[in-house]
């Protein structure tokens, strides 16, 4: 069939943020922190071989489905994990990601790289990065705002 592709890319994204790596990787291993800009978790279990995962989408839109499978978590420093994105029973993309926390003065670099592979042209890569420097913005609101996690 010619409607079936794959197009495979890799983009990175870095942040900065005035938070130490200690609170920024809390807002990614904690169900309640990570939910207040992340979607809210159906599954959450940070581990090693742990899943998370949540549905959800747009008002009258598709439901996404999006499952996660942690593969490797350094406290503080890096996680890495692969996951599937599903637009109704259509599978959309594969992709691993890596989070990578590094001291930087006072503050966090963050460096956000995902490698996938988008299906069949329901996603792209482009409209992926877009969507994901977006969470990544929120993320720095929520970690510069003093309210606690």
């Amino acid at each position: 069939m010619s409607d079936r592709f794959v197009t495979h890319d890799t983009f990175t994204i870095e942040r900065f943020y005035a938070a130490p790596p200690e609170k920024v990787f809390a807002a990614w291993s904690n169900p309640t922190s990570k939910a207040r800009w992340f979607s809210k978790p159906e599954q959450f279990e940070f581990r090693v071989g742990g899943r998370e995962s949540n549905r959800g989408g747009p008002p009258g839109g598709p439901v996404f489905t999006y499952l996660a499978e942690y593969q490797d978590i350094v406290p503080d420093r890096r996680i890495v994990y692969t996951y599937t994105l599903d637009a109704g029973d259509t599978r959309i993309s594969v992709s691993m990601t890596t989070v990578e926390l590094e001291a930087e003065g006072s503050g966090t670099r963050l460096v956000f790289t995902e490698q996938g592979a988008f299906l069949d042209g329901h996603d792209t890569p482009d409209q992926r990065e877009h969507g994901t420097a977006i969470m990544l913005d929120k993320l720095g609101e929520i970690l510069e705002s003093n309210d606690p996690a």
